[in-house]
């Protein structure tokens, strides 16, 4: 019988609900036009139900002034100042008191700050499009003011900001990052603040074997696979080859020409039958390559095949390896192969040629192991040069000449 009387109850406030501001109320009467109690307003919208007791009191919302209330038939007068903080559509002795109110009025205020945030981040972003910055300095830059701002940090407090970045468990670089980018904001605001002195500590670039990174490689989709060849045969940086256009690729000279970012050297790169295989077998759906949405997104996705591939494999090392990564094994092996640090420094596009002499310092092979192979033909040597073997002596009794590669 309880559940009888409680559908009962549901199906009137249905009928309540279907009613609307004009025509015929369930009752067969014209429907009066509601007006806001609070602006006069006659914009008014329905806002859901709500439970009053044995009740049910239709909501109401005023486009006007934003101002809420309950059915016409309920006290939606204001009667006191204190009723401005609280919910009209309650009996006075269910009102709560303004105290009980102030976390609303906060999380409102915070809505505010917010919106005023994406404000300024819009101003600061077209502000480093008409200076000139680089799209991934101003994405990276924007990027990590969003994450202070959302932390906590007032963008028009330098010493709030100072505060939120000193709380967080970020390395000696990111740090950097987050000032240099608050540094950006004030020069486009005219604002100064005392700059913070965090300095990254250089590190060596982790390198992986080839191995690994060829079973990484074997492991991934298609389209990531390609991506993957492409950065360990050319050594670009993952941006570049984002924006690598069909147009860029020349299958029958076997090249990619390269659009710098970050300030390089454009470049031109020999690239594999293997790989050109594995780029005829992608789908042309537009002018990119590869580009298809964020260069973010296509990151997460490689993280999770990353780490699906370490954990079939039972090797954490291949869980390490990332798209720069890559970039840090081409340099190491082209100075390896070469012992031409001015040819590194054209591989990799850089225009100061501190930023290459770090591959001099990175892995002593005198020790590694070798795979070595012999060719008897021209056929022979070519193919185990463009697998990567390097030339090391010959000839020999039976003809044929001796190469090597790092396992």
């Amino acid at each position: 019988m309880a559940g009888f009387h409680a559908k009962g109850a549901y199906l009137a406030a249905k009928r309540v609900q279907n009613s609307g501001k004009s025509g015929k109320t369930p009752t067969g009467r014209p429907a009066q036009p509601l007006i806001c109690p609070d602006c006069g307003g006659s914009k008014i919208w329905k806002a859901g139900l709500r439970h009053i007791g044995p009740e049910i009191v239709q909501r109401w919302i005023c486009r006007t002034c934003g101002y809420r209330f309950s059915s016409p038939d309920q006290s939606n007068k204001k009667t006191s100042a204190n009723t401005i903080a609280c919910r009209v559509c309650v009996s006075e002795g269910e009102m709560k008191n303004l105290a009980a109110v102030e976390p609303r009025t906060e999380k409102w205020a915070a809505g505010a700050t917010t919106a005023d945030t994406k404000s300024l981040l819009f101003n600061l972003t077209w502000w480093m499009k008409k200076q000139g910055y680089a799209d991934q300095t101003i994405e990276g830059r924007v990027k990590l003011l969003k994450i202070l701002a959302k932390r906590g940090a007032d963008l028009h407090d330098p010493e709030k900001v100072k505060e939120v970045v000193a709380k967080q468990n970020w390395g000696l670089g990111r740090k950097e990052n987050a000032v240099d980018a608050y540094s950006t904001f004030l020069k486009m605001t005219g604002g100064s603040w005392d700059r913070p002195r965090y300095k990254r500590v250089d590190t060596l670039p982790w390198i992986p074997t080839e191995i690994e990174i060829d079973q990484l490689i074997a492991a991934c989709s298609t389209r990531m696979a390609s991506f993957l060849q492409l950065l360990k045969e050319t050594g670009m940086r993952p941006g570049e080859a984002w924006q690598l256009k069909w147009i860029d690729a020349d299958f029958e000279k076997s090249t990619v020409n390269v659009t710098p970012e970050k300030g390089s050297n454009p470049r031109n790169f020999k690239i594999s039958g293997k790989l050109i295989a594995m780029l005829r077998a992608l789908p042309q759906k537009s002018s990119y390559i590869f580009r298809s949405g964020d260069l973010e997104h296509f990151a997460g996705n490689f993280r999770r095949q990353r780490r699906r591939t370490a954990f079939k494999l039972k090797n954490p090392r291949i869980d390490r390896i990332s798209f720069k990564t890559l970039r840090h094994f081409k340099g190491t092996m082209e100075y390896h192969r070469t012992k031409d640090i001015l040819h590194v420094m054209n591989i990799l596009g850089h225009k100061n040629i501190k930023n290459t002499l770090v591959y001099t310092h990175l892995v002593n092979f005198e020790t590694d192991e070798f795979s070595s192979r012999v060719a008897k033909a021209v056929g022979e040597a070519c193919a185990l040069v463009e697998a990567g073997f390097e030339y090391v002596t010959g000839e020999y009794n039976d003809g044929g000449k001796i190469f090597r590669k790092r396992k």
